[in-house]
């Protein structure tokens, strides 16, 4: 979590960007809320596990949202290459 913290502007949040990311490879580590909608929970880890990238699972998304300064709630985020 503290490398999310510190990545300044390398890192995307959100689903899709995230998912943009793994499938570019450009998402070094992914971060994703136990407590986000199944469907994007299982999407999300799935295409990091078939990508090979390191999925870290976080307790809350308001939580992800706060650490990756936004604010609003975020189901997840990635760290960029």
């Amino acid at each position: 979590m503290e490398m999310l913290k510190a990545a300044g502007s390398r890192k995307v949040v959100g689903t899709k960007q995230v998912l943009r990311g793994i499938k570019a490879g450009t998402v070094s580590r992914v971060y994703v809320c136990s407590d986000a909608d199944t469907f994007i929970y299982q999407q999300v880890v799935r295409s990091a596990e078939e990508a090979g990238i390191p999925c870290v699972r976080v307790a809350s998304m308001k939580e992800l949202g706060m650490i990756c300064g936004v604010s609003v709630p975020a189901a997840a985020a990635g760290l960029l290459r």
